[in-house]
């Protein structure tokens, strides 16, 4: 019998909450150090009244 690949069950997902309090989906990534580069390269630009962060969340198939 072969090897099952590892697979990722957990999505990170890059939030953007604005000034009024919505939030936006900008992006969705396998692991956290690859959200959490989005965060620090959208954090390095003009500073704002935006905040970015991080949810991770289950992959779509997964139970919760």
């Amino acid at each position: 019998m072969g090897r099952r690949p590892i697979v990722n069950r957990t999505v990170f997902e890059v939030w953007r909450q604005d000034d009024n309090g919505n939030r936006y989906l900008l992006s969705a990534h396998a692991d956290r150090a690859a959200a959490e580069a989005v965060v620090a390269e959208m954090e390095s630009g003009v500073q704002h009244k935006q905040l970015y962060f991080v949810v991770a969340r289950p992959a779509p198939g997964q139970p919760t």
